[in-house]
């Protein structure tokens, strides 16, 4: 079994995009994501072959014993560029695309991709700390984008996200707020580690968590140079150009007259 990175725990609500364009190419993003998508690839053959993708994940997941012990500390890195399936993978990439260039835009390149490492790292070493004896490889790329996620609540509370929810056959874009949605997220994560205390394979909750900490806390230095609480004032928590619009903004289902 493994510890996964995913954000399943969106499933019926997750975002779909923001209304806050980026002023430059995210060139880091763009990268990140092609790298996480060529890896998945590369092992794509051995998802049919169990032995070997447990031998995979025994070499470059991070197993918390291991860790724990002095050992195998190269996966708190490796592991961020490993996912358990398609769905993961997409999962993942679509959060990093959503928040990732707006953070690399106000950070710059390469100080957004040491952020995001760093992140990643801070995640993967929550994660350990909370279940230290287990030998559970945890894989994805999920706590490095938390912690994305987390300096975006900092940053841009009040941009707007459109999460998509479904309901059975029925669904609807909503816009709100990127407080409500990120806080939202942060709680389920939060309980989410809780509730699944001592449990073998599933998501790695306290990995979001701590990645989301992490890059919310990584973020308050630019904040301060930005202004602290009188950048907030000064934009209302706010992307400080235009929203992005879009063709269609907003689904309605439709209304049943009695």
């Amino acid at each position: 079994m493994t510890r996964t990175g995913g954000n399943a725990s969106l499933s019926v609500m997750f975002p779909i995009r923001d209304h806050n364009p980026s002023g430059r190419t995210p060139y880091v993003t763009y990268g990140l994501m092609a790298l996480n998508i060529l890896i998945f690839l590369s092992y794509l053959p051995l998802q049919a072959d169990q032995r070997a993708l447990f031998e995979l994940y025994a070499a470059w997941a991070i197993v918390p014993y291991e860790v724990s012990a002095g050992r195998e500390l190269h996966t708190l890195f490796t592991s961020m560029f490993l996912h358990a399936g398609l769905l993961h993978l997409a999962g993942n990439m679509l959060f990093l695309y959503i928040f990732g260039d707006n953070m690399e835009d106000e950070m710059g390149h390469l100080p957004f991709f040491v952020f995001y490492v760093l992140t990643g790292l801070a995640a993967g070493m929550l994660q350990v700390v909370t279940d230290p004896f287990s030998s559970v490889p945890t894989i994805g790329a999920s706590g490095a984008i938390a912690g994305v996620m987390g300096g975006y609540l900092l940053l841009f509370p009040k941009a707007k996200v459109d999460i998509l929810i479904i309901f059975l056959v029925f669904f609807r874009i909503l816009p709100i707020p990127a407080w409500i949605m990120l806080a939202l997220w942060f709680g389920m994560q939060f309980l989410g580690g809780i509730a699944s205390s001592g449990a073998e394979g599933g998501v790695a909750y306290w990995a979001h968590a701590g990645g989301f900490i992490a890059g919310f806390v990584g973020t308050v230095p630019l904040w301060l140079r930005r202004g602290g609480p009188q950048h907030w004032n000064r934009t209302e928590g706010r992307p400080p150009h235009p929203d992005a619009t879009y063709r269609f903004a907003e689904s309605r289902i439709p209304k049943i007259r009695k």
